[in-house]
């Protein structure tokens, strides 16, 4: 199994998960979970579904409680306790399928509460930022609009946005596009792929193969809770090594015409 990490210098580092294991009751989810993130680096977890990919990003937010092993950020072991947790999720930023914005709240309320609220920053500071990151994603005329009167690409954006203006220095991706209308996904995606081109280390699930493939600086493909495969991104779509794999990519291809 290629190991993609083995050259990357333990400063370099930002994410650090050594044996995990996850259960449910009797029911073990993940088993021995080892692998390294570098700042500036997108991972991508590929696999079958209920193979642990969301519950393994889940993990790495303390949004589910691990059984075994370590995580650590930033080279400290993470303790586990949910005050650590909440200070961590200033840190680790987190997008969900769901969107999760405050149906009460305007775009920009929704925005400003964790800068304002958890962070305890300037408001003016945050809302320059704000407006800066709304423009970036073509959004700037919604600023008072109410998470009902958006698209779902467009809540999605807003709340990629929220997750960006608490300043992260990791983001998970949760299956972000898997609610949304096809036509939808594209501006999200698009949205992710500026980011990867900025650097920004992140961790996604995700269904959309042409996406992973040209984000991907490591996959990881999951099967039954185990790493199966850790490859870089181009080395898994050109030539994975296992035949689950190869079966997986095959799945997930597009449907020929015939011709």
């Amino acid at each position: 199994m290629a190991d993609s990490n083995n050259s990357v210098s333990n400063d370099e580092i930002l994410l650090s998960v050594r044996h995990l294991k996850k259960s449910y009751g009797d029911h073990e989810v993940l088993r021995d979970i080892s692998f390294d993130v570098p700042r500036g680096k997108v991972f991508v977890l590929l696999g079958p579904s209920g193979s642990g990919k969301s519950t393994l990003i889940r993990c790495l937010n303390g949004l589910e409680t691990i059984q075994g092993g370590t995580i650590s950020f930033k080279g400290e072991p993470i303790d586990g306790r949910e005050k650590t947790w909440r200070r961590l999720r200033t840190e680790i930023g987190m997008v969900f399928q769901s969107y999760d914005l405050f149906p009460n709240l305007t775009v920009a309320q929704n925005i400003l509460l964790g800068p304002t609220k958890v962070q305890k920053r300037p408001k003016d500071e945050v809302e320059r930022q704000m407006d800066g990151l709304l423009a970036d994603v073509q959004l700037s005329e919604y600023r008072d609009a109410y998470p009902r009167e958006l698209s779902g690409g467009q809540k999605q954006r807003i709340a990629i946005v929220r997750a960006l203006t608490m300043n992260p220095e990791l983001m998970l991706f949760d299956e972000v596009t898997a609610s949304l209308d096809p036509e939808m996904v594209r501006e999200v995606l698009e949205l992710m792929l500026g980011l990867a081109e900025h650097h920004m280390t992140m961790i996604v699930v995700t269904h959309e193969m042409e996406f992973a493939r040209r984000v991907a600086d490591t996959v990881l493909f999951l099967e039954n809770g185990v790493i199966l495969e850790r490859q870089s991104g181009h080395d898994f779509f050109t030539h994975p090594e296992t035949d689950r794999a190869k079966a997986f990519l095959e799945s997930m291809a597009p449907i020929s015409d015939g011709e």
